[in-house]
């Protein structure tokens, strides 16, 4: 088993800046890649960022050039640097694990987070 636990999450205004923590815990050997979900009221779950192990990434097109995903290995921590929010970023963010590339990039990942709240609101 694998335990997520996400921070960073709060209210800014348009244009503003927030990062995301994700720490996972347990049986973290069996991780190879992590990402960050997102669900806005009335809409379906989307995937923002994910990483693998070897550093690749890949982006939601919305949030490229605006939000950085990457990793700390030696701290089992993924983060999400979150820049020029906008008021369509408001959803909760889910942090996400799995074993596998592909599972985490079709969304259908083995590990959730609990989530947190990020709201973009002047």
């Amino acid at each position: 088993q694998v335990q997520l636990v996400e921070s960073g999450g709060g209210s800014v205004q348009p244009g503003g800046s927030l990062r995301l923590s994700c720490a996972a815990a347990g049986s973290i050997l069996s991780i190879n890649a992590m990402g960050w979900y997102r669900q806005a009221p009335g809409k379906q779950r989307e995937l923002v960022a994910a990483i693998a192990s070897g550093g690749s990434t890949n982006y939601f097109d919305s949030v490229k050039g605006r939000f950085t995903i990457s990793r700390d290995n030696a701290k089992n921590t993924v983060y999400l640097q979150m820049n020029s929010l906008n008021s369509e970023d408001t959803a909760v963010y889910y942090c996400a694990a799995d074993q596998n590339w592909l599972t985490i990039v079709r969304g259908t990942p083995a590990y959730w987070g609990q989530g947190t709240q990020v709201t973009v609101s002047s």
